[in-house]
């Protein structure tokens, strides 16, 4: 049977139903993602150290939803559930559920059959009694699938905290980067910070710099706000550029929102004018520099703090030349807003 028997309309939903879906999403999610990081390496949207970061981040992800679908695979009674905002991600709550999961993994694993009793089982269906196997046998093998190969280390968690590096960009000497999955936005944002250190050894400060960014740097809130948040509370680090990274929507036939590139998409597979794998995914990238120091304080206790400058809002765009045709008859107007003309990326083959 074709995948469109599975996927009855593009307005349906937002549920996963079966095992196809979720191969399906799962192949456009990791295509997306891999795509994406090869255009902004191509296109000089991030530099070398930052790009490096974001594929680690990417993996989490790609891991993650690759995850789920293991969790899901052959399960009658729960569906994955992809978010309704514009977002084209798994809502927030699929992977504080995984974390769960695999947190009480050797309860779960105690309650299912052996591996041997169930091959053999699985053997005496088969080939004596020449029957297919049961759904329940079947969701009971993935399950133990799920439950002993899954590593609860690589799952994309709320926060996500990557190393302290040198660097030489932005006339700075460290580079940090720490990625959050927004539960306003459903989306994983990347953010990278490069500063200064006026203390003598930075792994003397590495623990306090790691405990401020994941208290007021894990959600998405104005540029300037997180900025001075980090500058107030780290008074041996000197700020001097910071970027955050909006990765998403994607914009494909599982999501559900209002969004105008979800919406021309939609509305285009269901009158066959597009492919059913057919996508793009929208990136936004925001960039805040200092560009001089105030002080605040009582006169016995100032501290000396960066002014903060925030560049308007890069938009990018990213998606195969059919879909891009497709904007530019449809949407013309949406398209001229981007920072620049949308990159083409390989289809799905």
């Amino acid at each position: 049977m074709s995948l469109e028997n599975y996927i009855v309309t593009p307005l349906d939903s937002a549920v996963l139903d079966d095992k196809e879906q979720y191969a399906f999403y799962f192949k456009i999610v990791k295509h997306a993602f891999n795509q994406l990081v090869e255009g902004l390496n191509e296109n000089d949207i991030c530099n070398d150290q930052e790009l490096v970061f974001l594929k680690q981040y990417n993996e989490l992800l790609i891991y993650s939803i690759e995850a789920l679908r293991v969790k899901y695979l052959y399960d009658e009674e729960d569906k994955m559930k992809i978010d309704l905002t514009e977002s084209g991600f798994p809502n927030y709550m699929e992977f504080r559920y995984l974390v769960n999961d695999l947190s009480l993994k050797n309860d779960y694993i105690k309650k299912l059959p052996k591996v041997y009793d169930l091959k053999e089982e699985f053997l005496e269906t088969l080939f004596k009694e020449k029957e297919t196997i049961s759904k329940v046998k079947l969701h009971q093998a993935a399950s133990i699938i799920y439950y002993t190969t899954i590593d609860k280390r690589y799952i994309f968690k709320r926060f996500v905290q990557g190393k302290i590096i040198e660097t030489n960009k932005y006339d700075s000497k460290f580079l940090v980067s720490w990625s959050f999955y927004d539960i306003t936005y459903n989306r994983p944002f990347v953010c990278f910070l490069y500063f200064d250190y006026l203390g003598k050894d930075i792994e003397d400060y590495k623990t306090n710099i790691y405990e401020v960014l994941k208290i007021a740097a894990d959600r998405s809130i104005n540029m300037d706000t997180i900025a001075y948040l980090i500058d107030k509370k780290l008074p041996k680090v000197h700020p001097k550029r910071f970027k955050k990274i909006d990765v998403g929507p994607i914009h494909n036939i599982f999501a559900k929102d209002e969004n105008i590139y979800t919406h021309t998409i939609l509305k285009s597979i269901a009158n066959k004018s597009l492919p059913m794998e057919s996508y793009c995914i929208s990136l936004s990238i925001d960039d805040a520099f200092t560009k001089g120091t105030f002080k605040e304080g009582s006169f016995l206790n100032k501290q000396t703090l960066q002014i903060w400058e925030v560049n308007k809002t890069q938009k990018y765009l990213f998606t195969s030349h059919k879909v891009l045709q497709l904007f530019y008859d449809k949407i013309p107007e949406s398209i001229n807003l981007l920072t620049q003309a949308p990159f083409v990326i390989n289809k799905i083959e």
